[in-house]
Protein backbone atom coordinates (compact mmCIF):
# COMPACT_ATOMS: atom_id res chain seq x y z
CA UNK A 1 0.00 0.00 0.00
CA UNK A 2 1.10 3.48 -0.95
CA UNK A 3 0.86 6.35 1.62
CA UNK A 4 0.25 9.77 0.50
CA UNK A 5 0.14 13.06 2.19
CA UNK A 6 0.58 17.14 1.26
CA UNK A 7 0.18 20.43 3.13
CA UNK A 8 -1.69 22.98 1.20
CA UNK A 9 0.48 23.65 -1.11
CA UNK A 10 0.41 20.00 -2.75
CA UNK A 11 -3.55 19.12 -2.27
CA UNK A 12 -4.19 19.50 -6.13
CA UNK A 13 -1.19 17.40 -7.68
CA UNK A 14 -2.21 15.18 -4.92
CA UNK A 15 -5.58 14.91 -6.00
CA UNK A 16 -4.04 14.14 -9.92
CA UNK A 17 -1.91 11.36 -8.61
CA UNK A 18 -4.89 9.59 -6.81
CA UNK A 19 -7.09 9.66 -9.64
CA UNK A 20 -4.00 7.93 -11.16
CA UNK A 21 -3.45 5.13 -8.15
CA UNK A 22 -7.47 4.57 -8.80
CA UNK A 23 -7.47 4.01 -12.11
CA UNK A 24 -4.64 1.97 -12.26
CA UNK A 25 -5.72 0.10 -8.87
CA UNK A 26 -3.09 1.18 -6.87
CA UNK A 27 -4.03 0.89 -3.21
CA UNK A 28 -2.96 3.87 -0.87
CA UNK A 29 -3.97 5.47 1.68
CA UNK A 30 -4.66 9.58 1.99
CA UNK A 31 -3.18 11.40 5.23
CA UNK A 32 -4.47 15.02 4.20
CA UNK A 33 -4.27 17.34 4.12
CA UNK A 34 -7.38 17.64 2.38
CA UNK A 35 -8.03 21.51 1.51
CA UNK A 36 -6.11 24.10 0.61
CA UNK A 37 -6.45 26.24 4.06
CA UNK A 38 -2.91 26.64 5.26
CA UNK A 39 -1.21 23.68 7.51
CA UNK A 40 2.14 22.79 8.45
CA UNK A 41 4.06 20.06 6.04
CA UNK A 42 5.87 18.04 9.28
CA UNK A 43 2.77 16.91 10.93
CA UNK A 44 1.79 15.71 7.43
CA UNK A 45 5.33 14.04 6.57
CA UNK A 46 4.97 12.43 10.22
CA UNK A 47 1.88 10.56 9.75
CA UNK A 48 3.47 9.31 6.15
CA UNK A 49 6.80 7.97 7.67
CA UNK A 50 5.04 6.94 10.65
CA UNK A 51 2.76 4.59 8.26
CA UNK A 52 5.86 3.54 6.45
CA UNK A 53 7.87 2.63 9.73
CA UNK A 54 4.78 0.84 11.05
CA UNK A 55 4.49 -1.41 7.42
CA UNK A 56 1.32 -0.50 7.61
CA UNK A 57 2.81 0.99 3.90
CA UNK A 58 5.52 -0.26 2.05
CA UNK A 59 6.59 3.49 0.44
CA UNK A 60 5.24 7.17 0.25
CA UNK A 61 4.75 10.40 -1.59
CA UNK A 62 4.71 13.69 -0.09
CA UNK A 63 3.94 16.71 -1.78
CA UNK A 64 3.95 20.44 -0.91
CA UNK A 65 4.97 24.00 -3.08
CA UNK A 66 8.54 23.03 -3.57
CA UNK A 67 8.95 19.56 -2.34
CA UNK A 68 11.91 20.81 -0.10
CA UNK A 69 10.33 21.18 3.07
CA UNK A 70 8.47 18.06 3.10
CA UNK A 71 11.24 16.10 2.41
CA UNK A 72 13.93 17.70 4.84
CA UNK A 73 10.99 16.79 7.53
CA UNK A 74 10.50 13.05 6.41
CA UNK A 75 14.22 12.78 6.15
CA UNK A 76 14.58 13.75 9.87
CA UNK A 77 12.41 10.37 10.89
CA UNK A 78 14.08 7.13 11.66
CA UNK A 79 14.31 4.54 9.06
CA UNK A 80 13.28 6.92 5.91
CA UNK A 81 15.11 7.61 2.36
CA UNK A 82 12.67 10.53 0.93
CA UNK A 83 14.30 11.87 -2.22
CA UNK A 84 12.60 15.15 -4.12
CA UNK A 85 12.19 14.05 -7.72
CA UNK A 86 11.61 16.19 -10.54
CA UNK A 87 13.64 14.18 -13.26
CA UNK A 88 13.22 10.86 -14.29
CA UNK A 89 16.88 9.70 -14.13
CA UNK A 90 16.55 10.91 -10.39
CA UNK A 91 13.47 9.07 -9.79
CA UNK A 92 14.31 5.58 -11.16
CA UNK A 93 18.13 5.79 -9.30
CA UNK A 94 17.03 6.86 -6.14
CA UNK A 95 15.17 3.52 -6.05
CA UNK A 96 17.92 1.38 -8.01
CA UNK A 97 20.91 2.55 -5.31
CA UNK A 98 19.31 4.55 -2.82
CA UNK A 99 16.03 1.99 -2.22
CA UNK A 100 14.50 5.46 -1.22
CA UNK A 101 11.38 5.12 0.45
CA UNK A 102 9.67 8.13 -0.08
CA UNK A 103 8.83 10.53 -3.55
CA UNK A 104 8.72 14.13 -2.69
CA UNK A 105 7.26 16.52 -5.14
CA UNK A 106 6.70 19.72 -5.48
CA UNK A 107 3.70 20.89 -6.87
CA UNK A 108 4.96 24.42 -7.92
CA UNK A 109 7.77 23.14 -9.62
CA UNK A 110 6.36 20.70 -11.75
CA UNK A 111 2.96 19.19 -13.79
CA UNK A 112 1.07 16.63 -12.83
CA UNK A 113 1.90 14.57 -16.27
CA UNK A 114 5.83 14.50 -14.95
CA UNK A 115 4.92 13.45 -11.28
CA UNK A 116 2.95 10.97 -12.51
CA UNK A 117 5.20 9.55 -15.24
CA UNK A 118 8.11 9.43 -11.82
CA UNK A 119 5.79 7.97 -9.51
CA UNK A 120 5.29 4.74 -12.04
CA UNK A 121 9.08 4.72 -12.73
CA UNK A 122 9.69 4.82 -8.37
CA UNK A 123 6.93 2.57 -7.71
CA UNK A 124 7.82 -0.15 -10.54
CA UNK A 125 11.70 0.42 -9.94
CA UNK A 126 13.30 -2.10 -7.46
CA UNK A 127 16.52 -1.48 -5.54
CA UNK A 128 20.02 -3.08 -6.58
CA UNK A 129 21.20 -4.47 -3.58
CA UNK A 130 24.89 -5.43 -3.68
CA UNK A 131 27.32 -2.51 -3.17
CA UNK A 132 24.35 0.22 -2.78
CA UNK A 133 23.38 -1.67 0.10
CA UNK A 134 26.50 -1.32 1.87
CA UNK A 135 26.25 2.45 0.85
CA UNK A 136 22.81 2.20 2.26
CA UNK A 137 23.54 0.46 5.45
CA UNK A 138 26.07 3.20 6.04
CA UNK A 139 23.70 6.38 5.40
CA UNK A 140 20.90 4.51 7.97
CA UNK A 141 24.08 4.64 10.44
CA UNK A 142 24.21 8.25 10.10
CA UNK A 143 21.08 8.29 11.99
CA UNK A 144 22.72 6.82 15.39
CA UNK A 145 25.06 10.20 15.61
Amino acid sequence: MLAIGCDHGGVSLKKEIIKYLEANSIAYKDFGTYTEESCDYPDIAVKVCDAINSKECDKGVLICGTGIGISMAANKIHGIRAALCHDYFSAKYTRLHNDSNIIAFGARVIGPGLAIELLDIFLNTEFEGGRHQVRVDKMMALENK
